[in-house]
């Protein structure tokens, strides 16, 4: 096979000369006439025309497009952790897709924690927050109500999460109370689970430990066990970790990742075993309408298309690559630690319903319907979604492994 450079058009005199006899002596030598030669210049110069003209057009409509300025808080940490290279990767999808753009990223609360985001955004202060429901719950209890362990217990049923009814009601309440657009959600880690420096398998382990909580939920299912839960930004944990503040902490396992040199002994109780909760990603109404539609278009384009699956795909690659990496089947050792089905069922018969009640107790009546529907509507999902039939779980890990590095890694500023 013959391969040749094509011409870079349009083509001056001497060029184009040169150009016909080659492809002449070619033809004619093939027995084909001028007049198919002709016909078939005039279709190459056509089509590297009109090739020329796409590029030309495509990036005058990019240069059209405004830029947009956003900062958006976090309380997650940095790249490696999966959300914070999801995180970077809109950034720079952003950046890319709006020329001028300024994308700025302030991971593990260093701007505002996820209640002073939402209310930071509900008074038009802050374009954008990377939030999580059980957090949110502190300036929005109703936000509670998808919270809780041993309910979406497989990767299908947390995939079909945004399809819930109980999710779309948090939607509009967000958007009618706090002035706040979600989205969609992101998932946390699938194995959330306990961290701390000896193994946490019993409940008679967790008895008497002080253990960080993501949220106010955690704290019920924290009580139950007879631990003494606080609720901690995970951007304070390392030092708190380290000063004996606590003694251990409920966190997923990129959170693990970051806090393994502290808490060595990580140990979950099957998928969301332990913890149940998942972020969503919401921008304030008081920004976003005053964009044009174009700039709404490409957002919400780069947001739903790219960044929520690419999330959702990258954190179940960590959780796999994590497991794979670090997991121990002795108990006795550092590392993940999956406790077979006895041990987790005692997790669970010790836990009970606290988490349920302590939520229906910090909410509004109304509130309660909305707690048992999710529940329900989490276990029509686990049913309908077994294990090994979700396409989230036939994600090419090996592809995916690249962005682990992409990014420079996050390392949290020092207080000065």
């Amino acid at each position: 096979v013959q391969t040749c450079a094509l011409p870079i058009w349009p083509l001056d005199q001497d060029q184009e000369r040169v150009f016909n006899k080659r492809v002449f002596n070619k033809r004619v030598s093939q027995g084909e006439n001028t007049m198919n030669l002709a016909q078939g210049k005039k279709a190459l110069l056509s089509a590297v025309a009109a090739a020329a003209l796409t590029v030309v057009g495509a990036a005058s409509a990019m240069a059209d497009v405004k830029p947009v300025m956003i900062r958006i808080a976090a309380d997650l940490t940095g790249p490696p952790h999966p959300a914070g290279i999801s995180m970077s990767l809109f950034k720079e999808l952003v950046e890319k897709k709006m020329p001028g753009s300024e994308v700025r990223l302030f991971f593990a609360g260093s701007l505002y924690r996820i209640p002073e985001a939402v209310e930071a955004m509900t008074d038009g202060n802050l374009e954008m927050t990377w939030g999580q429901f059980g957090k949110t719950a502190a300036v929005d209890p109703y936000m509670n109500v998808v919270v809780g362990a041993q309910l979406l217990t497989t990767p299908g049923a947390i995939d079909s999460l945004d399809s819930f009814e109980t999710i779309k009601f948090l939607q509009d309440r967000m958007n009618k109370v706090h002035d706040v657009h979600i989205f969609g959600s992101g998932h946390l880690s699938m194995y959330m689970g306990a961290g701390s420096g000896s193994r946490l398998i019993s409940p008679a382990d967790f008895k008497g430990k002080k253990m960080r909580s993501m949220g106010p939920a955690e704290n019920a299912l924290l009580g139950a066990l007879g631990a003494n839960p606080t609720t901690m930004a995970f951007g304070d944990v390392p030092p708190a970790l380290q000063t004996g503040v606590i003694d251990g902490l409920l966190t997923s396992l990129g959170g693990f990742n970051s806090t393994k040199d502290q808490a060595p002994f990580f140990t979950i109780a099957g998928i969301n075993g332990i913890v149940g909760d998942y972020y969503w990603i919401g921008a304030s109404n008081s920004w976003w309408n005053k964009l044009d539609t174009e700039q709404q278009a490409i957002l919400n384009g780069i947001i739903m298309n790219e960044v929520l699956p690419f999330q959702k795909q990258i954190n179940f690659c960590n959780d796999k690559r994590l497991v794979d990496k670090f997991e121990t089947k002795d108990p006795s050792k550092p590392g993940i630690y999956i406790m077979n089905a006895a041990e987790a069922s005692a997790i669970k018969t010790a836990a009970g319903d606290a988490t349920a009640k302590w939520i229906k107790s910090k909410t509004p009546d109304a509130a309660d319907m909305w707690v048992d529907k999710f529940a329900m509507e989490a276990a029509a999902a686990v049913a309908a979604n077994p294990i090994g039939s979700s396409k989230l779980e036939k994600t090419d890990c090996a592809a995916m492994a690249k962005w682990f590095t992409v990014y420079e890694r996050y390392v949290k500023p020092k207080k000065k």
